[in-house]
């Protein structure tokens, strides 16, 4: 089921109505206050104005669409699907899978084309910030396999010291599936740069083979199938 977000029905800041009509960051709906963007009944929009219940808020000559909840899910990617909404060349688009009346959702980061599992999707641009920023340090986890046996001092070197990358250094926890196959590993990250897990292995000269992500902060891939996805319920992010 949706969250229960309140439908705005008192005096509200208007970075948070439009943050929450929007499916926007209060960063992004301050952006375009300052741009001049948004018109009140008053006229144009200064940062710190406030929306009365009845206002029409207009956003580039529009009227901004009310809604009345947040939308959350958790769709199991498969390989093959890009987080875009444009197919690329033969790809198709994970929205492919969603049916219309979510459409509108945007991905919180994003799994390469030939990566699968967990990726969470919702209109609430907070939300979004909150997992994806590095201020807010929210562990992923991942299941990888290799082209050929990890090293023990490569291992080393991933766990204890980082990879330096062209973007900055690179720092995963590595974890033994097994203690007979040096070929699979459980990877637990809090970043999130392109390709990051694959391009530290890259440094080292291997290939990643298979990347699937089973968790991102408290949310985990649980039982949903392949190509599938669920409603979360997720009520203290209004």
């Amino acid at each position: 089921m949706t969250d229960t977000a309140s439908p705005h029905s008192h005096i509200d800041r208007l970075n948070k109505y439009l943050a929450f009509h929007q499916g926007i960051s209060r960063r992004q709906a301050d952006k375009l206050i300052t741009q001049g963007r948004v018109t009140l009944p008053s006229g144009v929009a200064s940062l710190g104005a406030r929306v009365a219940p009845d206002d029409v808020v207009f956003l580039d000559g529009t009227p901004v669409t009310v809604r009345s909840s947040y939308t959350y899910i958790a769709l199991h990617k498969p390989v093959g699907y890009v987080c875009s909404r444009k197919q690329q060349g033969d790809m198709p688009t994970i929205y492919s899978l969603l049916p219309a009346s979510l459409q509108h959702l945007k991905s919180v980061g994003r799994l390469d084309a030939n990566s699968s599992g967990l990726l969470l999707l919702t209109d609430n641009g907070d939300f979004t910030l909150k997992m994806t920023h590095p201020r807010f340090y929210k562990q992923k986890r991942y299941t990888i396999s290799l082209d050929r046996d990890l090293e023990p001092l490569h291992q080393q070197m991933i766990n204890d010291f980082g990879i330096q990358l062209e973007d900055g250094p690179s720092k995963l926890t590595l974890e033994r599936i097994s203690d007979t196959n040096r070929i699979e590993w459980t990877v637990l990250m809090s970043e999130g740069r392109n390709r990051q897990i694959r391009r530290t292995f890259e440094a080292l000269g291997y290939t990643v083979v298979t990347l699937h992500r089973t968790h991102f902060g408290s949310y985990s891939l649980g039982e949903i199938l392949e190509g599938k996805w669920m409603i979360l319920n997720i009520s203290h992010m209004g």
